[in-house]
Order: C-alpha cells, then structure tokens, then sequence
C-alpha cells in the first residue's frame, strides 16, 4: 500500500525559511513533486523531482525554493527561502508510481505572515 506523508509546515515570518519533508513507501516512484493550493486558487505544481534527479520550478520560487531527495530514506525535501506572504498555501506531496499512478499526501499548511 502506498503512503505519502508530508511534515514541516508551519507559520513563518516574511523573509524566513521552511523545510518541507515527503516520504513515500509502498512502491518504486518515477518523480516526486511538491504542489500547492492557495485558497479559491487552483492547485500549481512547485517544483518536481525525477527519479534520475532533473529538477524543475515554477517561476514563482526559482532562486528561493530548492527541491533534494534522500534515496536511502525514499523522502523528498523541499527548501523554502526568502518566503513571501503570496507562498501562503498548502503545500501537498506527490509521487508517481513506475505505473503512472499519482498519489498524494494529506496536505501541509504554509503560512507567511508578520
């Protein structure tokens, strides 16, 4: 059975840091990518990460958002830096499967505000 669990949301002050953790068990995964859904927005892919390591980023968080993996721990981190009040979201994990199916974790919120 696959499971895709996120931790590390929080509240944070504009200009500071979060990291972000997703690990995923149950299966091989081709990619791993962090989305995010702001309220009465749709949800917007954030950075993505293959199974090979390529790497890619909304405009919106180039520079300040960087996505890393641990093979070992099958976990995908994402770095959240220089966080802007238009970051605010939840953030959600998803993982695609060697047959293509997406799976997704329950959802972490991201709250920038002074």
């Amino acid at each position: 059975q696959v499971q895709v669990v996120e931790s590390g949301g929080g509240l944070v002050q504009p200009g500071g840091s979060l990291r972000l953790s997703c690990a995923a068990s149950g299966s091989i995964f081709n990619a791993m990518a962090w989305y995010r859904q702001a309220p009465g927005k749709q949800r917007e892919l954030v950075a993505r990460m293959t199974r090979g390591g390529m790497t890619d980023y909304t405009d919106a968080v180039k520079g300040r958002f960087t996505i890393s993996k641990d093979n070992a721990k099958n976990t995908v981190y994402l770095q959240m830096n220089s966080l802007k009040p238009e970051d605010t979201a939840v953030y959600y994990c998803n993982a695609v499967s060697i047959l293509g199916v997406n799976h997704w974790g329950q959802g972490t919120q991201v709250t920038v505000s002074s």
